[in-house]
């Protein structure tokens, strides 16, 4: 795969979310943990999170190019089902902790 990365920022686009989520909000948002899990096992994620304050969450996500990377950010369950709005920037990686 041609390493191309790209981060995502991910927010909700009902913030209040964050502490009052309707059922359906939490299936979405496991069904887009699932995605975003299956995109690591697939060795296409580098880091997904969010901000301990809930204000936004990213991916970085390896893409064989900008529209590839674009079609996964669309079909991420929480974007594509309007629980989260996302943006997406190519990225380059600069420094890397060395484990």
């Amino acid at each position: 795969m041609n390493d191309c990365n790209f981060i995502y920022v991910l927010r909700l686009i009902r913030p209040e979310a964050l502490h009052d989520m309707t059922a359906e909000e939490e299936a979405i948002v496991d069904e887009h943990f699932e995605y975003l899990k299956h995109a690591l096992a697939e060795d296409r994620l580098g880091l997904a999170g969010r901000c301990l304050d809930g204000e936004f969450g990213i991916v970085l996500l390896r893409a064989e190019s900008e529209d590839d990377a674009r079609r996964f950010m669309e079909n991420d369950p929480a974007v594509k089902k309007g629980v989260m709005k996302a943006e997406m920037y190519p990225f380059r990686v600069a420094l890397v902790e060395k484990k």
